[in-house]
């Protein structure tokens, strides 16, 4: 059987995964009578829930005879790493523009990727089903963007297939009339245009995995495609390891993908993207070998962690009411369990503290973790993220980032101000039909809390996306911190609609009545800078003495709400978030006034 090794890549948002689902569905992988999710391919809640691909997946269609393995990337930045190293299992990639709104940040980061890696690819215009598209301007963009990038004569002469994912229809003239209800024209042009992979059958065997999975049964699953010979289970063959060590094991398991199940093979051979299982601790990078003719194949490139967090256990007075998995044993055996199936993320024990050091690649990479371990039971608290500083020839430098942000004429102003007081540096600017695109180089520090304040700078209707750009010699002090200070409850209980009601005029409440408190719980934003102790659980004082006036009914204000990620972007360094299966919660990291007013005078011992 032929095969065709592809990746997918673009801009979050702009169907990728759809698009996959119709190929899966159009090629007669699926069975008549099988019922398949919308797409199918995200397979985590929360994936599905905010519509965005956070691990690469693996998936293969049988079409004309021929072996296509398809691999869905990641289009977030945090989770860039993935796709620079499945550039090394693939020949070609589908390149999915949206086309309305053409060539964004991501479809930049991920077409870069794979002009370096020197694969062939194919330009999928999607979402021409749209009311407003502009074809020949996005047509235009992608050819600038392939320039910009230095692409060479054959990368420039890119074929391009017309698309709607979500109809399935598609066509390879830009006239949207001329569409057909049929995926065939990009499963033709795949054939037609991607190599088979050029590798070597009959030689020793070399694997490299590019991508981890992990079970209970057999442990690490290194996903890799195999560049020489061939394999089966149960043979012997050897591991080079990233620092030249040797470890020889059995091949326990082999498994092949087709449609969205990975299923038990006995043998396979160059060209093959497979599963591997036998070696407990195999890791990204490594190459394995026919026993006695060991070539290591070069390491992959991983990305470097840029953000850090400290997690802990639960130290607050509603530590383990909530939570299934709460002791530091429970916590630490889940975050190093993480790190097998995650190759950016490091996870360092704090000395004689129930503490962890968690790094990775941005925020969202490890709220997506925290929202994991709560969702499974897992109760923690978890400090302000913090950029990674480090010593670059004697000098201290912090990472950049590059920002892209599309938002209305008249909301553009105060986010340019507010990148400016974060040290944010501007270097583009646009105007088109209301709408004002700005780039900016900014300290990833700067970065830290700003997403809350943009949305509510832009009124919803801006768009913003960042990735990671380079290290620079780190500048000036503290940037992004909180200008407002917070309301600090005094007392443990319930909160009352009377105490509410005297507090609310100080600033705005996060909590609404009948609230469980405790003492030093964050429960609103104080108007001024400072930070102020109020009691929201004092009832109104009861007389046998009749009102002349009858009592007014207390009406509050909507408590403000906040989802994790903006927990993680409002609190400052004195403070926590507090995560439970059911509840966030803010807090102070001390709890008493006492404490936090000696800690604030040096002399906490």
């Amino acid at each position: 059987m032929n095969i065709r090794n592809i990746a997918i890549i673009a801009h979050v948002d702009h169907g990728k995964t759809t698009l996959v689902d119709q190929l899966l569905k159009q090629s007669g992988t699926f069975r008549d009578n099988e019922q398949v999710a919308e797409r199918a391919m995200d397979s985590n809640d929360i994936e599905r829930e905010r519509g965005i691909t956070i691990l690469a997946k693996t998936t293969a269609i049988n079409y004309k005879g021929n072996r296509i393995n398809i691999m869905d990337t990641p289009g977030h930045a945090d989770f860039g790493g993935e796709v620079e190293r499945i550039m090394n299992m693939v020949d070609g990639v589908l390149l999915v523009v949206d086309a309305y709104e053409g060539t964004m940040p991501q479809t930049r980061f991920v077409l870069k990727k794979a002009l370096a890696a020197k694969v062939k690819p194919i330009v999928v215009v999607n979402k021409v089903d749209r009311p407003v598209v502009r074809i020949k301007e996005v047509m235009d963009e992608i050819l600038e963007l392939f320039m910009e990038l230095g692409a060479d004569d054959d990368q420039l002469e890119f074929p391009t297939v017309f698309a709607s994912g979500l109809q399935g229809t598609s066509s390879m003239s830009d006239d949207i009339t001329t569409q057909q209800p049929s995926m065939d024209p990009i499963l033709d042009l795949i054939l037609a245009e991607i190599p088979e992979p050029m590798v070597d059958e009959e030689g020793p065997l070399q694997f490299q995995p590019a991508l981890l999975d992990y079970n209970n049964f057999v442990g690490r699953i290194g996903i890799g495609r195999i560049q020489r010979g061939s394999v089966k289970v149960n043979d012997m063959v050897s591991c080079v390891r990233v620092d030249g060590s040797k470890v020889q094991f059995r091949i326990q398991k082999l498994y092949g993908f087709l449609g969205l199940n990975r299923i038990e093979i006995e043998s396979a051979s160059a060209g093959d993207i497979v599963a591997i299982a036998g070696l407990e601790d195999i890791g990204v990078g490594e190459t394995v070998c026919t026993v006695g003719k060991e070539e290591a194949l070069p390491l992959l490139h991983i990305d470097e962690p840029t953000i850090q967090m400290v997690f802990g256990t639960n130290t607050s007075p509603f530590a383990g009411k909530e939570g299934k998995f709460v002791t530091a044993r429970q916590i630490e055996e889940r975050l190093f369990r993480e790190t097998n199936k995650d190759v950016s993320l490091k996870i360092e024990r704090i000395q004689n503290a129930e503490e962890w050091i968690v790094s990775g690649r941005g925020e969202l990479h490890l709220s997506i973790l925290i929202e994991n371990m709560r969702r499974e039971g897992y109760e923690l608290q978890v400090s302000k993220p913090k950029v990674i500083i480090k010593e670059i020839d004697g000098v201290m430098c912090e990472p950049y980032e590059e920002v892209n942000i599309e938002a209305p004429d008249e909301t553009i102003g105060s986010v340019i101000e507010s990148l400016g007081l974060r040290r944010g540096i501007l270097e583009n600017m646009s105007t088109n039909e209301g709408l004002t695109s700005v780039t900016y180089t900014i300290p990833s520090r700067g970065m830290i809390g700003f997403m809350t304040n943009f949305l509510t700078m832009t009124k919803g209707y801006g768009i913003i996306s960042h990735s990671f750009l380079e290290y620079r010699q780190m500048e000036g002090e503290t940037v992004g911190e909180r200008q407002l200070g917070v309301l600090v409850s005094i007392d443990n209980g319930q909160t009352t609609a009377y105490a509410l009601g005297s507090v609310e005029s100080r600033g705005v409440m996060f909590v609404g009545p009948g609230v469980e408190v405790y003492e030093g719980m964050i429960i609103g934003e104080h108007s001024r800078d400072n930070d102020l102790v109020v009691n929201v659980t004092k009832g109104k004082q009861l007389t046998n003495t009749r009102s002349s006036s009858k009592d007014s009914t207390v009406v509050l204000k909507k408590p403000r709400q906040y989802n994790l990620e903006a927990c993680l972007d409002y609190i400052n360094d004195d403070e926590l978030v507090e995560v439970t299966p059911e509840n966030i919660r803010l807090r102070k990291r001390y709890l008493t006034e006492q404490l936090r007013k000696q800690h604030a005078r040096g002399k906490f011992q």
